[in-house]
């Protein structure tokens, strides 16, 4: 497998890659270029889905005057080459203008090996950084099937949230979680994502960029979580490739055997 490249599997199920990366500030050609190699070692390990981080081109840059792009925009045409080139899927949140919007939005972007796409707009736009005075936010939930997994997905601030995320329990085998999540701050996002695990008895896949950016660390700290809220493969502060497999089976034993999700009220 190579250095950089953490990995745990299971017969039947579906592979899953978490890669954090650092994210070069505002330039997406550096990043398309960076992110190429890593794709293509998750693809060659057998991964089905791979999840990139929040704004994984730009940063979570705020200057939208030079990193706002349209719907169909450069970033989203990496993601569905990348799709095309392994066939399997892909996502990552990409600073989208839709046409007529006064807004762009930061919208996690999933392109699949078919070449179409699904998206996501990201509902909770993280106040305390401005990001609304930026961003507009959406307010529609997604919740794809891929590869048989029912998938939900959800980026960054989403995450502090837990009414978002039990609206979709019934119907959701994985939670995606797409981030740049501040390393001063890094215990609160590993604590949540396990939470969100437990309290939802679904696998999480939490990815999150490394290294400096707009003036913040970020640590990484990547993690794929079990129904249980088992750790199946963490990340550590440098760039790496998290992979695990995921199976809707496990979910619904783990939901058969603790029945704990019909006695939520509200």
């Amino acid at each position: 497998m190579g250095p950089g490249v953490s990995r745990r599997g299971e017969v039947g199920a579906v592979k899953v890659a978490a890669i954090q990366h650092d994210i070069v500030w505002e330039d997406r050609a550096g990043n398309f270029e960076h992110l190429v190699p890593m794709i293509e070692v998750a693809a060659g390990a057998g991964a089905r889905l791979v999840v990139l981080p929040e704004m994984f081109a730009t940063g979570f840059s705020m200057a939208t005057d030079r990193v706002a792009e349209p719907v169909d925009g450069p970033s989203t045409g990496f993601l569905l080459e990348q799709a095309a080139a392994h066939g399997i899927w892909v996502c990552g949140s990409v600073p989208a203008s839709p046409a007529g919007a006064d807004r762009p939005c930061n919208r996690l972007v999933l392109a699949g090996p078919d070449g179409t796409t699904r998206h996501y707009d990201k509902i909770h736009l993280f106040s305390f950084a401005e990001e609304h005075l930026h961003y507009a936010a959406g307010d529609d939930y997604l919740t794809v099937e891929v590869e048989g997994l029912r998938v939900s997905l959800f980026v960054c601030y989403d995450l502090r949230f837990a009414e978002e995320f039990w609206a979709l329990a019934s119907d959701t085998d994985l939670y995606v979680v797409l981030a740049n999540w501040p390393a001063s701050r890094r215990m609160h996002w590993i604590t949540l994502l396990r939470a969100r695990a437990i309290e939802n008895q679904a696998y999480v896949v939490g990815v999150n960029r490394v290294g400096h950016g707009g003036g913040l660390d970020y640590s990484g700290d990547s993690l794929i979580v079990d129904p249980l809220g088992e750790v199946l493969a963490a990340g550590g502060g440098s760039e790496e490739v998290l992979l695990a497999d995921v199976d809707a089976a496990a979910v619904r034993e783990v939901r058969r055997q603790f029945p704990f999700l019909p006695d939520r009220r509200g």
